[in-house]
């Protein structure tokens, strides 16, 4: 059974929800994004990034270098592909994603990538309309890392706190 599109977010910003800038941070001192992939024009968080009318899943040539990757919770599997097939033409992806491994786009996740980092504590998200952090997310999460000229078959997996990122 998915659980993808169990919410109780409003549908108007349930797939608006921007990652804490101190997390984005930290991995970018670490990554030195060039582009955010999954974004909108109210919560980007690198200089260059594609909205939902850039369609970031037919925009190929805009994932290249070093990208980060917030996607819409409700489908993830078309990102997880993306991020797949741009490592495999050099670039490098990190998204992050709940941690649920009960749906199929998490194995497909695993398998294609060359990091996983879980990351123990729940995140506080920020709200697209309030733009404020909300407590209570329902779900962990985790970092798939798509490192770009690295092959698939070497994977390293952590666990890390949460406070290290934030």
């Amino acid at each position: 059974m998915s659980t993808e599109h169990k919410s109780n977010t409003p549908a108007d910003i349930k797939d608006l929800w921007q990652t804490p800038q101190s997390l984005f941070d930290k991995l970018n001192d670490e990554f030195n994004f060039t582009c955010d992939v999954a974004a909108s024009d109210e919560n980007r968080l690198c200089p260059d990034w594609l909205n939902e009318e850039d369609d970031a899943l037919k925009f190929g040539q805009a994932w290249g270098g070093s990208n980060w990757c917030n996607p819409p919770y409700s489908n993830i599997k078309p990102w997880v592909e993306a991020a797949a097939l741009h490592h495999k033409q050099g670039s490098t992806t990190v998204m992050l994603v709940p941690s649920d491994t009960s749906v199929k786009w998490f194995k497909m996740a695993f398998e294609s990538c060359n990091e996983v980092r879980f990351i123990s504590g729940r995140i506080s998200f920020i709200n697209a309309a309030t733009k404020k952090p909300v407590n209570g997310n329902n779900k962990g999460s985790v970092l798939f890392i798509w490192r770009g000229h690295c092959p698939s078959s070497s994977k390293c997996v952590t666990l890390i706190d949460r406070d290290q990122l934030v």
